[in-house]
């Protein structure tokens, strides 16, 4: 149970004043549904307010405060041009305050002629002449002390501005209680960091205060630390069950080629894994075309030769079935009976198939999160393998191990190659096996870096690809702050590109689209119904269509350099040569010149993802708006990597010298916790 001084953050938005149902969706689309989100909604950048006298005083191209009088009004006959007021200064300096796509009424009732104003905002010049875009504040000059000099911008999405952000952050921060210390004292002191409470309000209050912003950052990477030492320490207490397979079934299988190196390696750490007694928790990290599915295989069969079963676990749909066929295919001719169960098997099949789990004539199942339902029991399940382990989170992997007597071993896999130090802030609790060599015959992909002036010689390009009887992708570019300029972007190049090619040749998938019909759309490129498909950033990892060989990803200078390379593992499955195109905008930053740069050097998942995280920062690695974990809120990749060390020090202190969760410290890193939601490590706690 949360601890109730907590309970008053944890209030939903829509408790808070002024939160209607019509602002309500503007914050739901940022994730900020409760009160907690938006205290832990930071500032991206802030106002700094230059009050003057005089426009003479003031610098152009920065946020001013200055006294103004109306003189005129300047508004032309069409409705779509400017509404212009023609405004002065105490010394007479004339300046033009604009208003775009207004009813003119609004501004002429905030600036009556003759009467003087305190205006607020962006002092530019345009031509000849000084002028003031859609002032923020415009108010009598006796309210002007109520207007502060620096002001805090926040994330916004469509339907709320940035003075109604800071509106609901103040509410949500006067919720927030004072809470007792869980930082050793040692470190905080060495540290000088603030209280927490003190901390938070800071962070949204002066842009001078990093110590603040470190410590919230701190108390992120602690929860999730502290959380990852329960987990392991959870498994560790279980009971598993020693599994040793005889190799008949594996010496039977018929392979195009010989396991790679590091294959056999991370198939020896599985093997030696699942024959003891306590259950494998093992991470198999791959990059695109490395083999995973073949190491999965592997445990596979080695919990059906031990007379047990094993569960393959797959994100969506699409996939589960994709797995299914691929390891039918590789199993022909063997002993073994695999079946598949997703959430859209009903009647007579989905019966036959829980029978046959539960008599054990089952060996392997491969499906969605369909299979973590009360209905389905097993007869003996060994191992669990689980595909794409970022969209699941703790308490599902913890649903999937509640299906057997004794905990069964588990196996995750990712194909995001993450850096060592990101490694152990989400997957701390496992020991890791990398894929670092890739397979003979797997093709390097022919990657080119064109501006998106010349957008018409690529549209031209995927034509004669496309006529030539292979298909493509299409990437939209990613759209700060907002899902819904994701999803237009796609839907207004699908609309380009099917003018060009023909409707029934060009698909599109956004992450708006119901599950069923994105997989719809899929299922049609996959089958070659479709020749190209446009999508946001939602095309599912690990998704095989090797006919697909070309890769287009619009304004790719916007994505992180991990998922350009996932995007980029789309392509160059088959034996067919294949292309990825990376448009970019004709304004280029140093940093992603580097990065694009890099893309066109080398296919090496995780020097890729080593360098994304030196030239990135702040950038999400493990690709945008990824659900299942929770990710870091408050601490960037570059906080974490400065401040792992420190708080796994301190996590792992706490538990073998100051007492654990039931000591004076304990309790306060038990509210930590529940404050950062890692409270599933506690309900492993209690449950043993």
């Amino acid at each position: 149970m949360r601890p109730d001084i907590l309970n008053p953050l944890f209030t939903e938005s829509t408790a808070l004043k002024g939160v209607g149902h019509v602002l309500a969706r503007p914050l739901e689309r940022l994730g900020l549904t409760r009160a907690v989100d938006l205290a832990f909604h930071l500032p991206v950048s802030w106002i700094e307010r230059q009050r003057v006298h005089r426009l003479a005083d003031a610098e152009t191209g920065r946020m001013v405060g200055v006294v103004l009088t109306a003189q005129d009004y300047r508004a032309s006959g069409s409705a779509r041009a400017p509404f212009r007021i023609r405004a002065v200064d105490a010394a007479g300096d004339v300046v033009s305050i604009v208003y775009f796509g207004k009813n003119s009424g609004w501004p002429r009732k905030l600036f009556p002629l003759g009467e003087p104003r305190f205006v607020s905002g962006r002092l530019d010049r345009f031509g000849d002449e000084l002028q003031i875009v859609h002032p923020d504040h415009v108010v009598p000059p006796e309210e002007a002390a109520g207007i502060a000099d620096r002001e805090p911008v926040y994330g916004l999405s469509e339907g709320i501005t940035n003075g109604r952000m800071r509106e609901l952050v103040v509410q949500a921060l006067a919720r927030a209680p004072q809470l007792p210390e869980w930082i050793e004292p040692g470190l905080r002191a060495r540290k000088q960091w603030p209280a927490w409470h003190e901390a938070l309000a800071a962070a949204h209050h002066d842009p001078a205060a990093q110590a603040a912003r470190t410590r919230l950052a701190y108390d992120e990477i602690f929860a999730s630390q502290l959380a990852l030492m329960l987990l392991r320490a959870s498994t560790r207490r279980r009971r598993g069950v020693p599994v040793a397979g005889d190799r008949r079934l594996r010496d039977k299988l018929a392979l195009p080629f010989s396991p790679t190196g590091a294959q056999r390696r991370a198939f020896a750490e599985i093997e030696g894994d699942m024959a003891q007694p306590v259950p494998m928790l093992r991470l198999l990290q791959g990059d695109v075309g490395s083999g995973k599915t073949l190491v999965a295989l592997m445990a596979l069969l080695n919990a059906v030769e031990a007379s047990g079963q094993a569960a393959f676990l797959a994100p969506t749909e699409i996939l589960a079935r994709q797995h299914f066929a691929s390891l039918q295919s590789m199993l022909a001719g063997l002993p073994v009976n695999v079946a598949l169960l997703t959430g859209r098997d009903k009647g007579k099949a989905r019966e036959s198939t829980l029978m046959g789990l539960a008599d054990g004539s089952i060996h392997i199942l491969v499906g969605t999160h369909a299979i973590f339902q009360e209905a389905v029991s097993y007869r003996n399940l060994v191992l669990t393998v689980i595909d794409e382990q970022h969209r699941f989170g703790v308490s599902q992997r913890l649903m999937l191990t509640a299906k057997a007597e004794r905990t069964p071993h588990l196996l995750v896999m990712t194909a995001t190659p993450i850096p060592r130090t990101l490694t152990l802030t989400q997957y701390g609790d496992m020991d890791v096996s990398r894929l670092d060599e890739m397979p003979p015959g797997r093709q390097q992909i022919d990657t080119r870096v064109i501006s998106d002036a010349r957008i018409d010689e690529v549209v031209a390009a995927v034509g004669r690809h496309v006529d030539a009887g292979r298909q493509a992708y299409w990437v939209c570019p990613l759209v700060e702050q907002s899902e819904d300029g994701d999803e237009a972007a796609a839907e207004v190049r699908a609309a380009g590109l099917r003018a060009r090619f023909g409707a029934d040749k060009v698909g599109v998938v956004h992450g708006r689209m119901p599950g069923a019909e994105k997989d719809a759309v899929m299922e049609a490129f996959a089958s070659g119904r479709l020749s190209l498909l446009v999508a946001t950033t939602v095309i599912e990892v690990g998704v095989d269509v090797p006919n697909a060989t070309l890769m287009v990803i619009e304004a790719a200078e916007r994505f992180g350099l991990a998922q350009l390379h996932q995007l980029r593992g789309r392509v160059g499955r088959g034996d067919q040569r294949s292309f990825c195109m990376l448009l970019h905008g004709q304004t280029l930053s140093e940093t992603a010149r580097a990065r694009l740069s890099l893309m066109r050097e080398t296919g090496d998942g995780f020097r890729i993802a080593e360098e994304d995280l030196r030239l990135r920062g702040a950038g999400e690695l493990l690709g945008t708006r990824q659900s299942g974990e929770q990710r870091f809120r408050l601490a960037t990749p570059e906080q974490i990597q400065a401040l792992l060390p420190a708080a796994h020090d301190d996590a792992r202190l706490l538990m073998d010298r100051d007492g654990g969760l039931d000591s004076e410290r304990g309790q306060a890193a038990r509210t930590c916790l529940y404050l950062f939601e890692r409270d599933a490590a506690i309900a492993l706690l209690s449950s043993g």
